[in-house]
């Protein structure tokens, strides 16, 4: 069979004097039946060219599957009288939320089996679940689409009836007031930007619901949530870059809303609430890796913010958790995670002791203020993600609950795992890399690796356990996470130096942090490997257009590689409100830098590297357009006769297939396709 073609229609796009040449501009016309033909062929040809490794791709979906166990459920966590539980049943894909009444041996009550919602769908979600104060109703959303659109309907949980109001068009989330009978929720606007958020009176239609703030700047979205106290409702509006909260009281909904601190270009919080005072985290006064402070709630303006925890240069504040007597913060120091427990009586602080090289720890579920027990998670590359819980008063530690690993072959001390640095092209910053990797596997050029990384909006991704991994693992893989600026892995710097006119260095220390693990012989060109996801699919995207040797073979899986199309046009979702993290290329200048390093503008007639390049149809995030133009234009330009594959999912998302192994498939197709091209 031969490779699928898109056909090419010319479409010229002019901005700034500057002309782009787009044939591949028709895809974007999801209704169009050549479109789906199109993509249909391409999922045709990926299936033909991986036929032969379809029994193994069945046999590692089924090996990572039998790692989990079937009946799993969630550590319990206490609130408000009873004990709530999330657990699977064998054989079933979704979740059943469920509590008991004060005592865990108690009868227990199923809030919402989302295996009864979800039947007959091909993708289902459920958004959220949230229960009302009185204990007796519950509102919950879903999604059957995949684009994170969500339905919100209400259950009474004494009777099981489901009432008849149901609210379209949401982000999903529903924050009860303390009358039991109001919620708010968000709209969505035509771009998917959450932008309005409403009052709705349980047993009226959703016409009627009063409209209680409309966020216009485009560059803002909003949310709303209640405090941990469950005193007071917010409304947080935020852009990339600032914050602002608004509040009431939660036993009064028809108050006015106070706003806190009004928006300041640059000024970023975020805010909880104890006794009679706010605490927020905030960059506020030049605090770049963030600081605490407090403030009355009825004089809360940031002239009024006192410091608590003050700014250190060194240390980035993650967040924090309030409890009566103690203050536990989370910290990121040098790229490692640490947990700070300061007694609010003595002033005595220190850290709880974490031994692995690299790894992650968060602070948990903790809903009660009065109480001297806190929840914390801990993982590792080498150790499966754990629940403890830390007396604040004893200094003692309990494992709760450890994330089984089933099938008999997983054993921790089989597995090393590191942290390395590698010198980056500027000759100061150093890039952090954690690996980890199967005992037996002797580091060699012919060791086969796979570098992963994502580099933008901040977000860090953090070393922690996969079951999923092991698979490749235990054939004789490397695998490495490349920590590169874009993320906040070393602090607020870490990610302005990745972002905007900056954006290229994400780039270029990815590139260099494969280069390091080549130089110290962990892998080759000929056996390293890279995948990336979303914005990590446009380090990988332009990477191959920078260094199309250096790597054997790229995964990129809901890839953004077309981006100055997206960042120019303003009706499809996320743009607007990104123009903070990528640049605004209305401005020449930010164009111009963009189209340097936008994977799709940049194909070129040379060889690239084996490609498999996933996304999903009805994608809210990226849409599924961006994969496919660039999968026709490599096809077109490649000068190479490697593998270029691209598989469309016709019925999920940016977050691929729903239930809980469906998804498993895609990552043994991902596995079976990086063991069969090291093979070759």
């Amino acid at each position: 069979m031969k490779a699928p073609q898109a056909k090419k229609i010319e479409k010229i796009l002019e901005i700034h004097g500057d002309r782009r040449t787009d044939n591949y501009f028709w895809l974007n016309e999801r209704e169009n039946p050549e479109v789906i033909k199109y993509l249909e062929e391409e999922n045709a040809y990926e299936e033909l060219m991986m036929k032969e490794t379809e029994a193994f791709q069945e046999e590692l979906f089924e090996e990572m599957k039998a790692r989990y166990k079937k009946d799993d459920e969630s550590l319990p966590y206490f609130f408000n009288g009873y004990w709530y539980i999330v657990r699977y049943e064998e054989g079933k894909e979704y979740p059943i939320f469920c509590r008991k009444h004060k005592s865990l041996d108690n009868e227990e009550e199923i809030i919402v089996d989302v295996n009864i919602l979800a039947e007959g769908e091909t993708y289902f979600e459920v958004g959220s679940v949230a229960v009302s104060p009185n204990n007796e109703l519950v509102s919950f959303s879903s999604d059957n689409v995949s684009r994170r659109i969500y339905t919100i309907n209400f259950k009474n949980l004494i009777t099981g009836e489901i009432f008849s109001d149901q609210i379209l068009n949401t982000t999903g989330k529903a924050v009860w007031a303390n009358d039991n009978e109001h919620v708010f929720y968000i709209r969505k606007d035509e771009s998917l930007r959450a932008f309005q958020v409403y009052r709705h009176r349980l047993g009226t239609d959703s016409s009627e619901d009063i409209l209680i703030f409309h966020e216009e700047d485009d560059t803002f979205d909003v949310n709303v949530f209640k405090t941990k106290s469950m005193e007071y409702i917010f409304i947080a509006s935020s852009s990339t870059i600032s914050d602002e909260h608004r509040f009431i009281p939660s036993d009064n909904v028809f108050a006015e809303w106070k706003i806190i601190q009004p928006r300041i270009d640059d000024l970023e919080y975020s805010v909880e609430h104890y006794e009679d005072e706010f605490y927020i985290i905030t960059n506020a006064d030049d605090a770049i890796n963030f600081k605490i402070v407090k403030t009355k709630i009825n004089n809360c303006g940031m002239e009024n913010w006192v410091d608590v925890i003050p700014h250190r240069a060194e240390v980035l504040l993650e967040g924090f958790e309030i409890f009566r007597d103690y203050l536990v913060l989370e910290e990121r120091e040098e790229g490692l995670l640490q947990i700070k427990i300061i007694d609010e009586k003595t002033k005595e602080s220190y850290y709880l002791p974490f031994s692995d090289p690299t790894y992650t720890a968060y602070i948990g579920i903790n809903m009660e203020f009065d109480t001297e027990v806190l929840r914390y998670g801990y993982t590792s590359l080498t150790q499966p993600s754990s629940t403890y819980e830390y007396n604040l008063k004893e200094k003692t530690t309990q494992l709760l609950k450890q994330q089984e690993v089933l099938g008999g072959k997983f054993i921790p001390e089989n597995y090393i795992s590191e942290r390395i640095w590698a010198a980056s092209r500027d000759g100061e910053t150093r890039i952090p890399i954690s690996l980890v990797y199967h005992k037996d596997t002797q580091k060699s050029a012919d060791t086969p690796l796979l570098l992963y990384g994502y580099g933008s909006y901040g977000h860090t991704v953090d070393a922690s356990f996969s079951n999923v991994r092991l698979s490749i693992l235990d054939r004789g893989f490397i695998y490495a996470i490349a920590h590169i600026r874009g993320g906040e892995y070393l602090g607020r710097e870490w990610y302005e130096d990745g972002k905007m006119l900056f954006k290229k260095n994400t780039f270029f220390d990815f590139i260099d942090a494969g280069k390091h693990l080549i130089q110290e012989n962990y892998t080759s060109s000929q056996h390293m490997y890279a995948m990336g996801g979303s914005a990590g699919g446009l380090l990988v995207g332009a990477v191959v257009n920078y260094e199309p040797k250096l790597f054997n073979g790229i995964v990129a899986q809901v890839p953004f590689v077309d981006v100055v199309t997206t960042m120019l046009d303003e009706t499809i979702p996320l743009t607007t409100g990104e123009y903070d993290e990528w640049g605004n290329p209305n401005d020449k200048e930010y164009y111009q830098y963009m189209k340097e390093y936008s994977p799709y503008d940049n194909v070129e007639a040379k060889d690239y590297p084996h490609m498999l390049i996933t996304t999903g149809l009805h994608d809210s995030q990226v849409q599924y357009w961006e994969p496919a133009k660039w999968t026709a234009k490599l096809r077109e330009l490649k000068t190479d006769d490697h593998l270029l594959l691209f598989k469309t999912d016709m019925s999920s998302g940016h977050g691929g297939a729903s239930g809980r192994f469906e998804s498993l498939k895609e990552d043994a197709l991902e596995y079976a396709f990086l063991l069969m091209i090291d093979r070759k």
